[in-house]
This record gives structure tokens, C-alpha cells and sequence, in this order.
């Protein structure tokens, strides 16, 4: 029966549901905050306020609408920030890399990780990779993407290919295009305020480095800032708090537990509060007050609190874990602590009382009905009692307690946000995953983020000497089919590989992108254009006689240049010539015209009248002009063929066309004879012939006028 019960306690630790344990936290925390900056988590499924040391894991999401700004800080001691009107999805997170998705605004990337980091800003528009030390911002505007270096340099990568941006320059690039290259002009306000960041955090004497493992060196500014470092016997050289403290202040007094990652973790309203509550020991030294003592090296692991838990029917009560006593929380966090999933704590026993509930205001009670809620509040209760009632061994909690959190207990802050500050639709409707799947990280640098498997190839550039801004002025970008499209022979790509945050819209907008001239040393670009079909002039039908306008459906008569002879129609090739049409009927100008009657020898074919058309059946010299009363040209005497019906059915009824002669020519050389079939454009035989310009150059006859 024994060996049963431990098969199932076994079986159940390990079917216990990952979502129990708390996510990997510690990488990221927010260390600014200006304005109503929003921060969506998974447990939380909603948005809410953000607050200076905020946790921030993968999944997360964080919104600064007008007016806002937030700096981001990763433990490998590198800074992001972003500027109002800015929207950043947190892809992953590990201890040597860091991913993120820029869907709206700007942002400005401060890389200072050691060798072997790496950072990647991923926007629907191109990669953006850093594998040293550099500094560089990201601009997004509604059709490209702006990628400026001030230090160092990053890899930057869209569908065509990729291209190193070194210290200096910015380049502009979207989806399918070429980029173009610019020297950077003067500073603007948002970099401007990032430098004075920079210089507040780095351009200082940093005294408490010496004092602190490498693995929390990042964190200096806050120690140099809040407090200042004192000799404690047993304990060596430790930290302070002089700022944001007062008579009666404790560590973990000031602040609230959130539900984030599946435990509670403990957001102190203190700004120095990242380091000092998420790392190390706290021990009460007399004329000094409360010191943390920081963790040896190679011993900082990041928790959610390191304190004693205390729960009964009425109150929840913790207490700051003094150096050596034993942490049990849901994982590893350094050799003073004990992973509760692994072990079954029906049968731990604890056997010690911590000893900084002898400490004044050492212990923190609060009600249990309000300790899940956004505002628990606080009990006071006399110090007796404490040590008699509540830390007993009976009412010690192995790890937090486990009370479901309310809604606001998911949230870093209890802060009210307007709704006209909230989100934008496309924003709110974004999610993690799929952008994840769309964009991996991608840590080698001769691989392709965007085409997996294959090195990408070398961006097309556009080197312009003008100095610009990211996000001030128009790039000029060209469309470009990336190479592996052209080599299947197919035509711009339609799949949408990661367009989270940005509306549906082609890759380039004419009015937002210019064509450019090819200059001297810039590479062929290929621009896919439609196939438009060329109409040869002889496949149009023969003039209609002019007249005045109509509307409604009847066809408009074509209009032939001036002093150039109507098209012969063509043939449709060796098997014959085309059946006849008959041309459209036009109303006969209101003129009067002049109509001599032709008479062909013999009393044999039809009577031609010329319907005032002058040449060509294009009406007189002045009416081609926009009408007039100059002289009209009459056709001379001709006689016109009879011509044989097609074999084919005529699309009109079947009545003979009339056919008109050419125009007189007043310095014809020679008559023209119905013997010789041209005065129809025919060859002997009854073949018909086309038009061919003459040797010297002047086109066909009557081209001169």
C-alpha cells in the first residue's frame, strides 16, 4: 500500500501543469516610467498600468500612448526604450539574447551586453540584429522602416537582402525594396533625451561595482543612487537605503504582490527596489538600520521575494529572510533555498523561527480577504502577538500562499487608465504567438531571419549625401522581387510574414515612395511591371468621317494627325483579307458641304460623293483646328473598283461600303489608273498592300501636309 501511495504522489508531481510554475522572470524590468504606459501579460489577458520594476517576461506587451516614454533595462546591463505613441511585443528572452517586435513608433536600443549577446528588433518591415556592443534606434513610419547606428553597428534585413549599417549612417528599407543610405543630421528631441539617459546612468563614478558580483553590476546606478555601502560585522562590506526611507520604513513594506508568471512576485514602490528585493538578504544592524547583503558570485539567482510566508483564517503575514535562512519557492533560487515542486511539503518540516520578526515594523500583516486584491491593507498588530500567534510553527507557509488572485491582482499597478489612452484596435488585437512563429531568433549571423536555411544575400543600396532624420524625410525606395521569386519565375510575395501592428497595405505606396533614376554604381534592380499590350496603328479600323459630337452610345470617329493618310486596314494574314465593316454612321456637320458627283468611265461602278470630309475623310484644314471657313479640297474624278462581298457575313447589313478615293495631289507626277488597283492601297492581282514609308525619309504621301 506504501509503494502504491508513492506511485501516485510521483505520478502527480509530474503531470502537474507547467502553467503551475512561475515563467522564467528576472532577464527584464521596467526602470522609467513618464505618463500612461500599459503592459499586457498572458495571465492578465488585459491591459493595465505599468510601475517602475515591473517584471517583464516573454509574452509580454507594453503600449506608450501621447505624451509617454518607458525605458526597459535587461540584466545583461542594456537599455530599450520607446517613445510615445510606440507599441513593442517581447518575443523571447534568455540570458544571452533578447527579442522584440517594434509594431508601431520608435524605439532606441542601448546595447551594453557583454560579448556574446545578442539583440534582435524584428518590424513588419526588415530585421534588425546586434551582436557587439552598439547604440541604435528603430524609427517605424506607414511604409518603411528607419534604422539608424550611432555606435557599433547591427545587420539589417528585409525580403531582398541584407546589409551592415555602421556608426554614422541610417538606412531606409521596406518589405521588397532597396534601401537607401544617409548620413545622420543633427540630433532630434527623442535623441536628445535618450543621450541625457545615458549620461545620467553611465556618465557617473561608479563606486558600487566593486562591491557587487558581476552578475548584478548592471545594477549600480540604483546603488549608487538610493543608498550608500557600510562595513557590517559577519557580513562584510554592505548597502544602505538612504533614499525614499523613513523612521518606521522596512524592507517590503512599500509595495504589493502581483500574480505574474504563476507565483506572487513583490513590486516595491522604492526605485532603487529591483536588485535589492529580488536578490541577496536583508539583517538589521543597530545605529544603522536595515542592509542588504548582497549574494557571492556565481550565487545571484533572481526570486520572486525572498521572505517567510505566514498565513492563518484571518491574516497573511510576511518577513524579510535574513542571510542563510532557507527560501522555498517554486524552483532553484541559489543554495539557501528549496524547489517545493520537487518534493512533497505535506511532510517538511520547518524548525526555525526567522529571526527578523524581533526586528520593529520587521513583519508586514495584512488582511486575508484583501491581500489577492489590488489594495491590501495593512493590520496593525502588536509585536507579541506576532511572535506568539502568527509565526508559529503550525501557521509557517511553504512558499507563497495559495489564494487565487482577483483581476487587479494580476496588474503591476492599481493606477486607472482613461480609455482615450488605451490601446489602438490593431494593437489589442495582436498576439505573441504568431508573431514568434513569423520571426525566430535567429543568433548566427550568416543565416537568414527572414528566409530560414539559406545566407542572405547583399541588399541593393542607394548612397544619398544628404544628411537626414530617421523618421523626418521620404526615403526613395524601388520595388524589387527578391531572388528566389525570380528564379521560380513568380511574382511579388503575398504571404504576410509577420505585418503585426501595421494595417494591410502593398509594400510600397507610390505617393509615399518615388521612383529613382539609375545612377552611376548602384546595382541593376529588376522592377516588375505589367504586360501591356502594343496595338499596331494598322489594326485599327479605317477613319470615320467627322461631324459633330454625340453622346449617348454611339462610337466616337477616330481622328487621324494632321497631313497624315488614314490606316489601311490589315489583313488577318495569308488566308485573306478582313470582311468588310461598315464604318460608324456620323451626323454630316451642319455645313453644307460641297458634293460633286463622280462619274466613272464606262457608266460602270457605284457614284462616290464626297460628304465634306476633306483629306482623308478628315474634314477641312481649319476644321482639324477646331473648326473654321478656309478653302475646301475636292477628290478629283476617280473610278473605283468593284469589289467581290467576303465569303464570311458581313457584321453590317449587306450594302457596299463606299470607298474614297485619295486626296488631289497637286504635284502628282503621273495619273493614277483603276488598271493598277492603287488607288485603293491594292496590288495587282487584287491583293491588298500596306503603306511603306519612302527612302528619303518622309513618310507616306501626303504625311508632309
Amino acid at each position: 500500500m506504501r509503494i502504491i501511495w508513492i506511485v501516485i504522489i510521483t505520478l502527480a508531481m509530474l503531470l502537474t501543469p507547467l502553467c503551475a510554475f512561475p515563467a522564467p522572470l528576472g532577464w527584464m524590468r521596467i526602470s522609467f516610467v513618464a505618463g500612461d504606459v500599459q503592459v499586457k501579460t498572458p495571465e492578465a489577458d488585459d491591459w493595465g498600468a505599468a510601475a517602475v520594476n515591473g517584471p517583464l517576461k516573454e509574452g509580454d506587451q507594453i503600449w506608450v500612448p501621447q505624451d509617454g516614454r518607458v525605458e526597459l533595462q535587461l540584466n545583461s546591463g542594456s537599455y530599450v526604450r520607446l517613445d510615445d505613441n510606440s507599441a513593442l511585443q517581447i518575443l523571447s528572452l534568455d540570458k544571452d539574447s533578447s527579442q522584440f517586435y517594434l509594431s508601431g513608433g520608435r524605439v532606441y536600443v542601448y546595447d551594453n551586453a557583454p560579448r556574446g549577446n545578442m539583440i534582435q528588433v524584428d518590424t513588419p518591415d526588415a530585421s534588425v540584429r546586434a551582436f557587439d556592443k552598439s547604440v541604435f534606434r528603430i524609427d517605424m513610419s506607414d511604409q518603411y522602416t528607419d534604422v539608424a547606428v550611432y555606435k557599433g553597428y547591427v545587420e539589417t534585413e528585409n525580403q531582398v537582402g541584407q546589409t551592415r549599417v555602421k556608426a554614422g549612417e541610417m538606412v531606409s528599407l521596406a518589405q521588397n525594396t532597396n534601401g537607401e543610405v544617409a548620413p545622420l543630421d543633427q540630433p532630434d528631441e527623442w535623441e536628445k533625451w535618450n543621450k541625457q539617459r545615458n549620461d545620467l546612468i553611465f556618465g557617473r563614478n561608479d563606486s558600487s561595482s566593486r562591491y557587487l558580483p558581476p552578475e548584478l553590476r548592471a545594477y549600480s546606478y540604483d546603488f549608487d543612487t538610493g543608498g550608500r555601502w557600510v562595513s557590517v560585522p559577519d557580513y562584510g562590506r554592505c548597502w544602505t537605503p538612504t533614499a525614499f526611507v523613513g523612521p518606521d520604513w522596512a524592507p517590503y513594506r512599500l509595495g504589493r504582490w502581483a500574480w505574474i508568471g504563476g507565483d506572487y512576485v513583490w513590486i516595491p514602490q522604492e526605485p532603487w527596489g529591483w536588485a535589492p528585493y529580488h536578490y541577496g538578504r536583508w539583517t538589521f544592524v543597530p545605529g544603522t538600520g536595515w542592509c542588504w547583503v548582497p549574494p557571492l558570485a556565481g550565487d545571484a539567482y533572481w526570486g520572486p521575494g525572498f521572505v517567510g510566508w505566514v498565513r492563518t483564517d484571518e491574516y497573511v503575514a510576511w518577513v524579510p529572510l535574513a542571510p542563510g535562512e532557507i527560501y522555498y519557492g517554486h524552483g532553484f533560487f541559489g543554495r539557501h533555498s528549496v524547489n517545493i515542486t520537487t518534493i512533497n511539503i505535506t511532510q517538511l518540516q520547518v524548525t526555525h523561527v526567522f529571526r527578523n520578526i524581533h526586528v520593529n515594523n520587521g513583519v508586514v500583516v495584512v488582511s486575508r480577504s484583501t491581500f489577492a486584491t489590488g489594495a491590501p491593507r495593512i493590520v496593525r498588530v502588536e509585536r507579541n502577538i506576532v511572535r506568539e500567534r502568527l509565526f508559529t510553527r503550525n501557521n509557517i507557509s511553504i512558499g507563497a500562499p495559495a489564494i487565487r488572485p482577483s483581476r487587479e491582482g494580476h496588474f503591476m499597478s492599481t493606477r486607472t487608465i482613461p480609455p482615450t489612452r488605451h490601446p489602438p484596435q490593431h494593437i489589442r488585437n495582436l498576439q505573441v504567438a504568431p508573431l514568434k512563429l513569423s520571426r525566430p531568433l535567429v543568433r548566427n549571423p550568416d543565416e537568414s531571419v527572414l528566409n530560414r536555411g539559406v545566407r542572405p544575400e547583399r541588399l541593393p543600396l542607394n548612397s544619398v549625401t544628404m544628411p537626414r532624420t530617421p523618421g523626418k524625410s521620404r526615403p526613395v525606395l524601388r520595388q524589387i522581387i527578391p531572388s528566389e521569386q525570380r528564379g521560380r519565375g513568380q511574382g511579388p510575395r503575398t504571404e504576410d510574414r509577420g505585418t503585426g501592428g501595421r494595417e494591410q497595405r502593398p509594400a510600397v505606396e507610390p505617393s509615399r515612395v518615388a521612383p529613382q533614376e539609375k545612377q552611376p554604381g548602384t546595382p541593376e534592380i529588376i522592377t516588375p511591371r505589367k504586360e501591356v499590350p502594343q496595338v499596331r496603328p494598322q489594326e485599327r479600323g479605317p477613319a470615320a468621317p467627322s461631324g459633330p459630337k454625340t453622346r449617348g452610345p454611339m462610337p466616337t470617329p477616330q481622328v487621324t494627325p494632321p497631313g497624315r493618310r488614314p490606316s489601311v486596314p490589315e489583313g488577318p494574314g495569308p488566308q485573306g483579307p478582313s470582311p468588310a465593316v461598315e464604318a460608324p454612321r456620323v451626323a454630316p456637320p451642319e455645313r453644307r458641304p460641297i458634293s460633286p458627283q463622280v462619274s466613272p468611265p464606262g457608266g460602270e461602278g457605284p457614284r462616290v460623293r464626297d460628304q465634306g470630309s476633306g483629306i482623308g475623310g478628315r474634314g477641312t484644314r481649319d476644321e482639324g483646328r477646331g473648326g473654321g471657313t478656309g478653302p475646301r479640297l475636292t477628290s478629283p474624278p476617280m473610278e473605283v473598283p468593284r469589289v467581290a462581298p467576303p465569303e464570311r457575313r458581313p457584321l453590317a447589313p449587306a450594302v457596299p461600303p463606299r470607298k474614297e478615293g485619295p486626296p488631289a495631289e497637286p504635284q502628282m507626277k503621273a495619273p493614277v489608273t483603276p488598271e493598277s488597283g492603287e488607288s485603293r492601297g491594292e496590288r495587282p492581282g487584287g491583293r491588298r498592300r500596306e503603306e511603306q514609308p519612302r527612302e528619303d525619309g518622309r513618310g507616306t504621301r501626303g504625311e508632309g501636309r
